[in-house]
């Protein structure tokens, strides 16, 4: 697996499937993880997920019969990318702080 940079959205998407969600929960868990900077409209949210299922990162369920919401999940290779992406993350900002330092001496 190439280790990517993530967009924030996409980035909140598949945390906030650590659980099944439907799309409704995700815009709601991305947007109170984020503080309420990540608001998710539902044609990015279902266009995301759809490649994010193309990938194999995330796994639609099966829905009872009758049911009408999709709920995803995120998948062992979306662990992987997600833990990819925090180590990416964390050495991003352990340069900014070590390189800001510098600035406030």
């Amino acid at each position: 697996m190439d280790s990517i940079a993530l967009t924030e959205a996409v980035f909140y998407i598949l945390l906030s499937l650590d659980k099944p969600l439907h799309g409704y929960g995700i815009m709601q868990n991305a947007e109170a993880l984020s503080g309420g900077r990540v608001r998710l409209a539902a044609g990015t949210l279902y266009g995301a997920l759809g490649t994010l299922v193309e990938r194999r990162w995330i796994k639609e369920l099966k829905v009872s019969e009758g049911g009408r919401k999709r709920e995803y999940q995120l998948t062992e290779e979306g662990r992987r990318v997600m833990a990819a992406e925090i180590v990416r993350l964390r050495e991003l900002l352990e340069n900014g702080e070590r390189i800001a330092g510098e600035w406030s001496k």
